[in-house]
């Protein structure tokens, strides 16, 4: 039971909280003059359709009660947005003119109008009135703190998906640098990513594809249980890595992906479909040509590019062996089938 106090106490002491009920307007320009980030770096990627914002604003004009938002003041005077992200995006595209009303429910009257259109008794209590509470935690609280903040007020809503919870864990140069990674051209493309709205962008595949193969030349060899488990404990293990050693990770992930854009082309990562190519990427392909590409000398992988045709002929060819297609398509996270799709590969690559 001292121990449940003692916890108690100290939880109470590293969090200072303030709360605030502050009119719309005023938040809108705390975001457009960015005293609000609403882009931290342990935050979603995703945007509210201007539907949902019209939904919101609709909510403001009704004076339907609407959940606080969490900022997180920093060192600098400014804060960091820790929940309440889209509310206040939505909020600023509108008082800020970049949104007009759609598919109202109730005040239809008001469709297709803008912050300046809407007579003034309402934009003047926009700019006045207190609308929305903002809880904020204050700069004497344990940095640590709102990350745990963060994690818990999003359990109540939408789960997170593993790496959204990475990102929220393991911040720090790794992380960034994973980040940095994950916007190559060629990734994206293969994994049709053309933008921040689409659907592989938003759950951040692109990074985790990035953690997956720092991962797997790293501990293909001796990791014997979970994919996911062991991303998760090599993130922690580099957490706090900086300088050359982030730099090292970046290195050996650029020269695999550059190697498979030069030997596979635009059919890295894709299994073979009729005469064609399947048109999506394989994260069991993905793994098989990124890691024997990493692991091939300089000369076996330009011999390989130089030869593309044989190559992808070769790759073909694999999917009729039973043990190769099972290995790249079902129970594909399991150590044994990793190593020996990886190792089928690179024999292709080194036998061309």
């Amino acid at each position: 039971m001292e121990k449940l106090v003692s916890s108690f106490r100290d939880a109470q002491s590293k969090l200072v909280v303030q709360t605030a009920d502050l009119p719309l307007a005023t938040l809108a320009q705390m975001v457009e003059d960015k005293a609000i980030d609403l882009q931290p770096g342990f935050q979603r990627r995703e945007r509210w359709s201007p539907d949902k914002q019209s939904a919101l604003i609709e909510s403001f004009l009704l004076n339907v009660p609407v959940p606080p938002v969490y900022l997180a003041e920093e060192l600098a005077g400014t804060y960091t947005a820790i929940d309440g992200k889209q509310r206040l995006r939505a909020i600023s595209d509108f008082i800020f003119g970049r949104l007009s009303l759609r598919n109202l429910d109730r005040l239809t009257e008001a469709e297709g109008m803008r912050f300046d259109a809407l007579p003034s008794e309402i934009v003047n209590s926009f700019k006045l009135r207190p609308y929305l509470r903002v809880v904020t935690l204050l700069k004497q609280t344990d940095p640590m703190l709102k990350y745990e903040v963060f994690l818990r007020l999003n359990r109540g809503g939408e789960a997170l998906n593993a790496q959204e919870i990475r990102n929220v864990a393991f911040r720090g140069p790794l992380n960034d640098r994973i980040y940095a990674l994950s916007e190559s051209v060629f990734l994206r493309k293969q994994l049709k990513i053309d933008g921040s709205k689409s659907a592989a962008y938003r759950e951040m595949d692109d990074a985790e594809y990035v953690l997956r193969f720092l991962t797997l030349s790293e501990r293909m060899d001796t990791f014997s249980g979970s994919l996911i488990k062991e991303m998760d404990e090599f993130m922690r293990r580099h957490q706090l890595d900086s300088g050359q050693a982030v730099e090292n990770h970046g290195t050996v992930f650029n020269l695999a992906i550059a190697r498979c854009q030069s030997v596979w082309g635009d059919f890295a990562f894709r299994r073979p479909e009729g005469q064609g190519w399947r048109d999506q990427t394989l994260a069991g392909m993905y793994d098989a040509q990124m890691i024997s590409a990493s692991q091939v000398t300089a000369e076996v992988a330009a011999k390989a590019a130089s030869k593309q045709a044989e190559v992808l002929e070769k790759t073909r060819a694999l999917f009729g062996e039973l043990d190769f297609d099972k290995s790249v398509r079902t129970g594909t996270n399991t150590p044994q089938r990793i190593r020996y799709r990886v190792s089928r590969m690179k024999e292709l690559l080194e036998g061309t």
